[in-house]
């Protein structure tokens, strides 16, 4: 399974928003958006995009998916 890093609160915290305030722009829970800079959660397409779009910050800087090792 691929390493998976999350560089949100990064992001997030320049924009000054709070986990609730962009949950509540995404619509999630703030326990995802929690789950989510921990890398504890992998989000769907469309949250990536939904979350990407809230902090002005193209997906592949807020999501690291890591390959190496795979075929």
């Amino acid at each position: 399974m691929p390493d998976f890093e999350c560089r949100l609160k990064k992001y997030r915290q320049l924009k000054d928003l709070t986990q609730e305030q962009l949950a509540i722009q995404v619509g999630v829970r703030r326990e995802t958006i929690m789950r989510l800079e921990k890398a504890q959660y992998n989000p769907s397409l469309k949250l990536a995009i939904d979350i990407s779009r809230a902090v002005d910050t193209p997906i592949e800087e807020l999501f690291i998916f890591d390959h190496t090792g795979s075929p």
